[in-house]
């Protein structure tokens, strides 16, 4: 009988054993399909990030550069929202003597697209004008924007594509620089990561 009651108790401890294996793997497979699935989250949030910019650049008497990076994000197929960086220096040689100007600021943008390559957009700006003539400074003064208007964007590559966005300020503020109604055209790239 003693020799029934070993044998019964080691089939009864393998088969614990078996038991608490198998429920340890169903523990890490779960917990495999739980780092997925967070994977594939995370994938997909960094998918909808976009990046991208204009640069601007004017030769002669009148010299301009200017860089203008941007980040967005594709909250659907068809609306994207982001800001920007404006960071801008010019030397106008039409003046006597000439007049330098050191610009910066920034601006949030909402995007819609109508078609795929055609967009709607919306943004507002805040930008910072400071000038020099000899050595003659102007108080740094900061101008409101409120631009609209569309672009056309043009796939180059899989994760890249060119841009051409044609903007009219709204606002027309007193202390802008530019004319009113005046257009401002940006050519660009914008690529996702």
């Amino acid at each position: 009988m003693h020799k029934y009651s070993v044998i019964l108790s080691t089939a009864i401890f393998f088969c614990m054993s078996v038991l608490a294996q198998e429920s340890d793997t169903t523990q890490v497979i779960q917990q495999q399909q739980k780092k997925m699935e967070q994977k594939k989250k995370q994938e997909k949030k960094t998918n909808n990030v976009y990046y991208g910019g204009s640069i601007g650049l004017s030769f002669g008497n009148y010299f301009r550069i200017a860089v203008m990076p941007l980040v967005g994000y594709k909250i659907n197929p068809k609306l994207s929202g982001g800001a920007r960086i404006v960071l801008e220096y010019i030397e106008d040689k039409r003046y006597d003597p000439k007049l330098t100007s050191t610009n910066y600021g920034g601006s949030v943008f909402g995007r819609y697209r109508l078609i795929p390559q055609l967009y709607a957009h919306a943004e507002f700006a805040y930008l910072s004008y400071k000038y020099k003539i000899s050595s003659v400074e102007s108080d740094r003064t900061w101008v409101p924007y409120l631009l609209v208007g569309g672009g056309y964007i043009q796939p180059i590559s899989p994760r890249a594509a060119a841009f051409v966005e044609v903007l009219v300020d709204v606002i027309n503020d007193k202390n802008s620089p530019y004319e009113r109604w005046n257009p401002w055209i940006s050519v660009g790239v914008a690529a996702g990561f």
